[in-house]
């Protein structure tokens, strides 16, 4: 099968062998991979991930002398199981999962790693206990964002926001982005979104933020946050999102 490979800290494509599905495993057709913001760095900087691993005695780092294959934002298509599997969803199912194996030995990553490929191959392995069946005809592309949007909804409960606050978010990329749609789903406002990208901010908006601030121009993000702390929520939630640019005296 056909796959994007890191080799030598290029991205080439490549023949690589097909998977076979072991017990309790899935083999699946890639339908969509997002390209996190992680896979770029991993080319440049493959040698310091496998560093950071060496600090994890459960993770096993990646030999960069052998291939790699990314891809952990996806959405699948189920195309057979392997034994151990009770096969609930029918082969054509479109599915997305947490990108990781289990194994008897624990959980094993997908994507960052030489012995389980990602999604930008054409195939690759799911544990079936993991699956989650894509919903109402989602299309490919769009149910491929549902790692980086979990990343921001597991943000915002780790947070445990009570509703008195003022959250900040603070970088205005993916998974901030989805924090701030988690932010919204909560009904959490005022919500005060900071990037030097005007894109950025603008997305911010769209997203839910009811404040936007250019770091470079205004003071702090976080000075703009407390300038909001006491403004009415009832009122923040359902006016227009405001943009902020107060100057600091000494800027």
């Amino acid at each position: 099968m056909r796959a994007a490979v890191m080799r030598n800290r290029q991205l080439v494509v490549a023949d690589v062998p097909p998977p076979d599905p072991g017990p309790g495993e899935v083999l699946v057709k890639t339908l969509a991979c997002g390209i996190c913001g992680s896979d770029l760095h991993a080319r440049q900087h493959a040698h310091r991930m496998v560093e950071l691993a060496r600090h994890f005695p459960h993770r096993k780092p990646m030999d960069l002398a052998r291939d790699v294959v990314f891809g952990h934002e996806f959405c699948c298509e189920v195309l057979d199981y392997g034994p151990a599997t009770l096969r609930n969803l029918k082969p054509g199912a479109r599915v997305c999962s947490l990108p990781a194996l289990l194994t008897p030995q624990g959980p094993v990553g997908i994507g960052y790693s030489n012995d389980n490929v990602g999604g930008y191959a054409e195939r690759m392995l799911l544990s079936e206990a993991l699956l989650l069946e894509v919903p109402n005809g989602l299309q490919p592309e769009h149910a491929a964002l549902t790692e980086p949007l979990a990343v921001g909804i597991h943000a915002v409960e780790k947070a445990a926001v009570r509703g008195n606050e003022v959250p900040l978010v603070i970088g205005c990329g993916p998974v901030g982005l989805a924090v701030i749609a988690a932010l919204k789903l909560k009904r959490l406002h005022p919500i005060v979104a900071a990037d030097y990208s005007p894109a950025r901010r603008a997305l911010a908006v769209k997203l839910g933020a009811d404040v936007v601030v250019d770091p470079a121009t205004s003071c702090s993000a976080m000075n703009s946050a407390a300038r909001f702390s006491t403004m009415d929520r009832r009122r923040c939630a359902t006016s227009s999102p405001a943009r902020v640019s107060a100057r600091c005296p000494r800027c």
